[in-house]
């Protein structure tokens, strides 16, 4: 059989964090970045690369496809002499979505790709269809067999395209496509995530030609090569999240340092009105300071800027806490509130209605065993144990290895009794 970790968390709701941590780079920014490592043949030197498990997923996966790579610490080398295989396997894609990722530019340099169709997410139905329709009208053919998606094209060339709804893996995806495609690619209603505008940097250290970098609106005009480049991962702005609103159910004093505040604005207004105090120390630190009276609100998710869903769980954990009752509108996936059943074992008191979770705050929690449905989930369980009085257990805890570098090692640090057990 084999070893499952668990997450084990001593928890007391007189814990106090207070420390400084860092934090690490985005997985949702370094993905894409590694991915685009496939559109030239030239060195990528990438920094700020977490150690989490969807990195050695995707750098698995473009190994197969041609890759050789170096993996110093948190600097990635990496490099694509030649495309070996064009096929991106189910083994690999199920265990990670974004490995989409490599459709776009496997097409544009190799002129063909087979990627297996993701499957099922426990979070609900992310569709493959604005990846695939915005390939089509660069002139990409197209069929869907035997769970794989087969992209044809002799050669990629310019078009305008308008996502249907904002698709941040989509505009990606179109993005380095249309890098090395003929002539003007204008893409409309484009997502506006941070890990969007880093992608498209770096594809101009590549010698992209790229307008509207951060807008809804994006130009590509295509080239006929790239080449290699130097280019820093940002700041994961959900981890950064995440230990912020640690602190605030701690009643803690923490300093976060290689963060971005100007990318969780949102977030911090959220805090603020809940009565938690968070400066900027400077562009890339803050300070935040809990409260022991924590005003209850409601959100609602939306795309960037908006409240981010991938934060929604673990807001629904502080609510907890608040003196009131607050709504949590979920708009992006339709099983979000797979961590709502967790809680309520915790003695949370929260009850889901549609698309809504209403969390009635004052509630004491206490220990017990649970079990982590998905990345974003695993995180409100943390968060959650932290205060719950006595021990929490949570199993299948390996999603959080996903998305979190070292969780456990920077929350002991800031004063949590928390460890990883395998069996």
């Amino acid at each position: 059989m084999m070893a499952m970790d668990k997450i084990r968390i001593l928890g007391n709701q007189n814990l106090r964090l207070r420390g400084e941590i860092r934090i690490s780079g985005a997985k949702n920014a370094v993905l894409p970045a590694i991915a685009a490592s496939l559109l030239t043949e030239e060195k990528l030197a990438l920094e700020n690369i977490p150690l989490v498990k969807d990195v050695f997923t995707i750098l698995t996966l473009v190994k197969e496809l041609g890759a050789d790579y170096d993996l110093n610490g948190n600097s990635l080398s990496i490099q694509v002499p030649k495309i070996q295989s064009e096929e991106a396997s189910y083994e690999l894609v199920r265990a990670m979505r974004a490995s989409i990722l490599v459709l776009g530019p496997l097409l544009a340099r190799h002129g063909k790709a087979i990627v297996s169709l993701p499957g099922g997410c426990a979070i609900g139905p992310r569709p493959t269809d604005l990846h695939i329709h915005g390939l089509e009208r660069l002139g990409a053919d197209i069929t869907l067999e035997h769970g794989y998606i087969r992209a044809e094209a002799k050669s990629l060339r310019g078009a305008e395209v308008i996502f249907e709804k904002k698709t941040v893996g989509g505009a990606e995806n179109l993005v380095m496509a249309a890098s090395l495609a003929k002539g003007e690619t204008v893409l409309k209603n484009c997502a506006l995530e941070p890990e969007v505008a880093n992608l498209c940097e770096l594809l101009v250290k590549m010698g992209a030609k790229i307008d509207g970098i951060g807008e809804e609106t994006i130009r590509i005009k295509g080239v006929d090569e790239l080449g290699g480049a130097a280019h820093e991962i940002i700041p994961d702005r959900i981890e950064a999240g995440t230990y912020l609103i640690a602190c605030a159910l701690t009643q803690g004093d923490i300093i976060l340092t290689h963060t971005r505040p100007d990318h969780l604005e949102t977030l911090i207004e959220k805090l603020r009105f809940s009565g938690v105090s968070i400066e900027s120390i400077n562009s890339h630190s803050l300070r935040v300071k809990g409260t022991p009276n924590l005003k209850p609100q409601d959100i609602t998710t939306s795309s960037y800027p908006g409240f981010p869903t991938d934060m929604q769980a673990q807001f629904s954990v502080l609510m907890t806490q608040a003196e009131g009752t607050s709504i949590i509108t979920e708009t992006i996936f339709d099983r979000r509130f797979s961590h709502v059943n967790e809680l309520l074992r915790l003695g949370a008191n929260i009850e889901v209605q549609g698309d809504k979770a209403i969390v009635k705050g004052n509630t004491p929690l206490s220990g017990a065993e649970v079990i982590a449905m998905d990345l974003r989930a695993s995180a409100s369980l943390v968060l959650a144990g932290l205060i719950a009085n006595g021990e929490t257990l949570i199993f299948d805890s390996e999603h959080l290895e996903r998305g979190y570098e070292r969780i456990e090692e920077k929350l002991r640090s800031l004063g949590a009794h928390m460890e990883r057990i395998t069996d």
